[in-house]
Formats: structure tokens, C-alpha cells, sequence
């Protein structure tokens, strides 16, 4: 089949960020279709408006569409919408399509996928990362009660006019059968450990004396987003109970909205035990995680974020660590069951504070759940295993299609 995938932060190994997309996208042209991915330029590196590249098999069209994590809410707002047409008319002009797959968020890129169906007849799998609009609306950054019926109206259009949706937990499961969709109509793929990428291995010793860390101190690592959604307050608060404690450092990958913030409260409240990193690719990522003890997973305190997959989650089970998470939903059950991180309770910084400094002092439990979450990661979330799961979704598709034709 020729595939339209519509994924407006679609990103490389080679970059910063997910690369959820970049995989399945793989594992479909192995398996014997063509891929165009439909996606946005995140820098300035060219001044065409529409860009058309081959990486790695993948037929990737960038439209020229700024977006930073940085930005205010009309500003983001600006930038859905913008992406949103442009994606719908390039789309419209792609010839031969069989299926176009769509991947959230914004809820806004299921857009295109609607117009093809409804012009042209083309079915489309929406895939659902986070259960929009509800995160903006519990987060308050959507209140207008005409703009959150008009969110949820379409949120439904867009499920009920998929021949198939794959959600990423199984919160997000419910969260959509909940809008009066079939469950035989709804898969669940988690998102992806990375084995192959991360791993567990003798720490770099001259990388620690590069970030200025200590030889043999505990290295707790949080890598990911650092916006209001990933209780980053929460972090710098528990690590005031170690601010003379220079034997346990905090180590902070990755970049968003509050970044520089953070540095500057702690900064501000002199901690000499936290070092920021900045945003890394992968292979210099997987580096420098595996020079910690442990990983945190952590959200602000909204319910809504019990249901999210996070990819540092299953980054951290690649790399063998145990993993700390504040998220009362299926995160805490997977680490629990499995024995492979603790959870903290999301109101009490002090509770994060004490969980460190048990494993701290417990180093042989420490190691035993290291080992269990990479145990975790090679034999159930590996991405071997769930792109052959996704793949195998298109497949049964591809076969009602070709009945039909």
C-alpha cells in the first residue's frame, strides 16, 4: 500500500525528540509498503516552504511551520492551525493514495485525514498519543466552554471517522471507548523501549569529569520535556532536602518552556548538585542517561497524566535503571508489578526525597530492579515487538481494503 503518515513532530535518531514514527515507519516499508511522511520543519534550516527528502527509506515532506515549546498558547494555537491547512492541501495533491495514518497530538492533524476520506475515500488509523482536549483543558489553557464543546466535537468526528484507532495506554484506551467507539475498533501499542539504543554499561568516567559530576556519587537523571505538564517544580523541591549533599546530583536532559527557569530557581536557591545538559540526540543521550543511578518519570499533578506513555519511561527501562514515578495511573502499576521503580506520591516533594535516599543507601535493590526493567524492555516493549504489533494492524487493514476494491 502507498501510506500518507501525518505526524507533525516526526523526528530522526539523529535529532531531538520522539522517534516513535521514524520506527514504524521502518517497519512498514519492511514489510512491503511505501511511506510519505507529512511533517513540520522545528528549525529554519531552509528557506524553501515545502521540502521533500528521502531519509532512510521514508519519503518525508517538510512544511515550513515554526513551533517551540517556548511559545505562548495563541502562538502554539497559531501554529497547529498553520500546519493544519498546509498539511490538507499537500496531502490533497498526493496521488494514489491506499491509507493515511495520523498521529497525535494536536488534535488538529486529524484534519487532512477527515478531508481525504470525506473527498476522496480514503480510510485513515488516528493513532492517540495524549487525550486531547482534555490535558489543555484540565491545564487550563483551554477555559472557553464554546472552544472545549467545539475540541470534543471534533475529537469525536475524528474517532468515529477512523477505520481504526491505536491508543498508547490503557487509560487512553478508556478514554476513547468512553465517546461510543467499539472496542474491536481500538487497539492499544504502548510506546517503545529503544534495546538497541539504550543499554545498560560501565558508566563513561570521562564524561562524569566532563559535566563536572562526581566519580562516585548517585546520579538521579530526569530526560525529556521540561514544560508545566512534567512537575518540574515538583523535582527541584525534592532536591532542596539534598541542597547540602553534594553526593547525590540531579542530572536534567533535555529541554522546553520552563528550562530556563529551573536553572535559574536553582540557581537562586544555590544548589551546587544539579547540572543541566541541554537537548541531545539519541546515541549522546543514551551516553550520558547511562552515567545515573536512577530515572524519574514525572507529571504535574492532574489526572489527565495518569494516562499518558511516556517515552523516557521506556527509555529508562532500555537502560536497565529503576525508575521513579509520580503518576498514580498504569506507570505505577507496571513498575510496582514488575519491580523495576518506585512510586512517589505526586503532592509531597518529600516523599521523591525519601525514595531517592532509600535507594541510595539500598544499592542491591537498586540493582535488582535495573536488571528487571531491562528484562521489561527486551521482552515486552521492546520496538521489535510493538512496530511488528502496529505493522500487523495495517496488514489486517490492508486486507479489508483490498476486499473492497
Amino acid at each position: 500500500m502507498k501510506i500518507l503518515y501525518i505526524h507533525q513532530y516526526f523526528k530522526t535518531p539523529q535529532e531531538y525528540g520522539a522517534t516513535r514514527s521514524y520506527w514504524i515507519s521502518r517497519e512498514l516499508i519492511a514489510n512491503g509498503h511505501s511511506v510519505t511522511m507529512l511533517s513540520s520543519h522545528q528549525k529554519d534550516f531552509t528557506k524553501k516552504k515545502v521540502e521533500r527528502k528521502q531519509i532512510d527509506g521514508i519519503d518525508v515532506i517538510y512544511i515550513k511551520v515554526p513551533y517551540d515549546q517556548k511559545m505562548g498558547v495563541f502562538r502554539r494555537l497559531w501554529s497547529f492551525l498553520s500546519f493544519m491547512f498546509k498539511s490538507t492541501w499537500i496531502a490533497y495533491k498526493e496521488e494514489k493514495l491506499d491509507l493515511v495514518i495520523v498521529t497525535s497530538v494536536p488534535l488538529t492533524v486529524g484534519f487532512p485525514a477527515l478531508v481525504l476520506k470525506k473527498v476522496k475515500r480514503i480510510p485513515f488509523i488516528f493513532e492517540v498519543r495524549n487525550l486531547w482536549p482534555e490535558v489543555p483543558i484540565q491545564m487550563g489553557a483551554l477555559r472557553n466552554k464554546l472552544a472545549q464543546k467545539m475540541a470534543f466535537w471534533f475529537e469525536r468526528t475524528i474517532y468515529k471517522n477512523a477505520t481504526h484507532i491505536i491508543t498508547l495506554s490503557p487509560g487512553i484506551f478508556d478514554g476513547v471507548v468512553k465517546q461510543d467507539i467499539p472496542q474491536s475498533k481500538v487497539s492499544m501499542i504502548p510506546n517503545m523501549s529503544k534495546i538497541d539504543y539504550f543499554w545498560p554499561r560501565p558508566p563513561d568516567s570521562n564524561l562524569i569529569a566532563k559535566f563536572g559530576l562526581k566519580q562516585d556519587s548517585f546520579k538521579v537523571a530526569y530526560f525529556g520535556a521540561m514544560g508545566l505538564a512534567n512537575g518540574m517544580d515538583y523535582i527541584i523541591d525534592a532536591i532542596s532536602y539534598f541542597k547540602n549533599d553534594e553526593n547525590i546530583e540531579f542530572v536534567f536532559m533535555g529541554g522546553g518552556s520552563i528550562e530556563t527557569s529551573l536553572q535559574e530557581r536553582c540557581l537562586g536557591l544555590d544548589f551546587k548538585n544539579t547540572h543541566f545538559l541541554g537537548r541531545l540526540p539519541m546515541k549522546e543521550l543514551s551516553e550520558n542517561v547511562n552515567l545515573c543511578d536512577v530515572a524519574l518519570v514525572t507529571y504535574s499533578n492532574f489526572p489527565i497524566f495518569a494516562t499518558h506513555s511516556p517515552n523516557k519511561l521506556f527509555d529508562a527501562l532500555s537502560a536497565g535503571k529503576p525508575i521513579i514515578v509520580n503518576s498514580s495511573g498504569w506507570t505505577k502499576d507496571m513498575v510496582e508489578r514488575h519491580e523495576c521503580g518506585l512510586f512517589v506520591d505526586p503532592k509531597k516533594p518529600e516523599d521523591l526525597a525519601n525514595k531517592i535516599r532509600h535507594l541510595k543507601e539500598n544499592p542491591k535493590l537498586c540493582e535488582k530492579m535495573g536488571l528487571n526493567a531491562r528484562k521489561l524492555a527486551e521482552t515486552k516493549y521492546d520496538k521489535s515487538i510493538l512496530c511488528r504489533e502496529f505493522a500487523d494492524v495495517i496488514a489486517s487493514i490492508s486486507e479489508n481494503i483490498s476486499t473492497r476494491k
